[in-house]
């Protein structure tokens, strides 16, 4: 059986979809060059529970937890089967793992799942389930949840993690779309990027005091907790690779990493 390998994406402002630049065609040129899974599993920053849940809906709702975009953006629907029986495995695996984990039989497909996999896999016609971050626990902790998924990468499941290398909002808007990347930003996509390709766990696990401005490119660590998911599931000794790099309005890197890819 094909093993999958495991990816984080960031996957942007939700009209990211209504573009055509090189965010899409990345993400649709990932989508091809993939082995098709049987499921995918993603890690969303845009579900955050106090304990681990999966989403065990057999026909997941679209999600449109954003506001103020275009109106087109509201009528999409990404209408991906669900697999209820795969979300009972992952509830009992993860609370094996973290001590509690339980389906959320109604829970839909947010906008940080939806957008990346509409573009990677536009039949919508792969089983889709997410598993819910814990902002107030520590990226060990979502490293967990990874190592405890990574048997599903042999029977076929491809496991994403999906936010953002670099996530600033409080100061989005100071430089216009193609700006040059800003000098902070920048310093903390390299690092992610040279710390995944060295294969250097420890040091992503203690990124919020050795990485340059972590606290700066993350002030919340929404969207940088699930990457520890697919770097959990890919083992401590597979280095990834960046397999994007895109910073745009000088802050906000669109970055993508795979392991075993």
């Amino acid at each position: 059986m094909t093993e999958q390998p495991t990816l984080f994406v960031s996957h942007g402002a939700p009209n990211l979809i209504l573009q055509e630049d090189d965010n899409c065609r990345f993400f649709r040129q990932l989508g091809s060059s993939l082995s098709r899974p049987v499921a995918i599993v993603c890690v969303s920053a845009h579900w955050d529970t106090e304990a681990p849940m999966a989403g065990g809906a057999g026909l997941p709702p679209t999600i449109h937890d954003f506001f103020g975009f275009e109106d087109e953006l509201y009528q999409i629907r990404y209408p991906c089967p669900g697999d209820p029986a795969l979300a009972g495995r992952i509830a009992g695996i993860l609370s094996a793992a973290t001590g509690s984990c339980v389906v959320s039989e109604h829970r839909g497909i947010d906008h940080g799942a939806w957008v990346p996999l509409a573009l990677m896999f536009p039949q919508a016609d792969i089983p889709v389930l997410q598993v819910s971050i814990q902002t107030s626990r520590d990226t060990r902790h979502h490293y967990r949840i990874g190592e405890a998924l990574a048997p599903l990468r042999r029977e076929n499941v491809l496991i994403i993690g999906s936010g953002g290398a670099t996530h600033n909002l409080r100061e989005f808007g100071r430089y216009p779309l193609d700006a040059p990347p800003v000098a902070y930003a920048e310093a903390f996509d390299e690092w992610l990027a040279d710390r995944i390709e060295q294969c250097a766990v420890e040091d992503l696990l203690d990124y919020r005091t050795i990485a340059p401005d972590a606290r700066r490119n993350h002030p919340s660590e929404d969207h940088f907790l699930p990457l520890f998911a697919p770097l959990g599931a890919a083992g401590r000794k597979t280095a990834g690779r960046r397999i994007h790099h895109r910073i745009e309005y000088g802050i906000l890197s669109m970055a993508a990493f795979s392991w075993g890819l």
